[in-house]
């Protein structure tokens, strides 16, 4: 499997990952509006993506050993999904308020200086992220490779 052919399934994975998180994040998120909503909803938006993206690539994945084209999407995945992680805290004031609400009322008696404000959220930040890349490693991989397996190799 070339680098190209690498690059073409990440992108196209993100893509569908992107697409399936909006819908199933109205559906979930507003629907049961907790933490756990949003979780079910990375998870199940990275599985149904990597069988998409695994069902689409299969017979790329399949020129090469199948867990190492399975990696090699799934890390650059992986990089994508943590760099639009970053993009959405940055872009989204809710995240913010999330964490100075959560430490509100975990630490209300204390005063809060702005480092640590600052301390707290990129621990909160990079704690997402993390949690992002593994989730997307993980569950990504699984759908990639059962992606990759609904389809048989071509006879020739």
């Amino acid at each position: 499997m070339k680098f190209s052919d690498v690059i073409l399934a990440a992108a196209t994975t993100v893509v569908i990952y992107g697409l399936i998180y909006f819908v199933f994040g109205f559906g979930l998120i507003s629907f049961m509006s907790s933490y756990w909503a949003e979780v079910s909803t990375i998870i199940l938006s990275l599985l149904v993506a990597g069988l998409v993206g695994g069902l689409v690539f299969a017979g790329k994945i399949q020129e090469e050993s199948r867990i190492r084209a399975v990696g090699k999407i799934a890390v650059l995945f992986a990089a994508a999904t943590m760099f639009l992680t970053v993009i959405t805290f940055s872009a989204n004031s809710y995240f913010g308020a999330n964490v100075k609400e959560t430490l509100q009322s975990m630490y209300s008696t204390g005063a809060w200086t702005t480092t640590d404000w600052f301390t707290a959220m990129q621990l909160a930040t990079f704690i997402d992220v993390a949690l992002q890349v593994v989730f997307t490693l993980v569950f990504g991989s699984i759908g990639l490779y059962a992606g990759s397996m609904l389809r048989k190799p071509k006879k020739t």
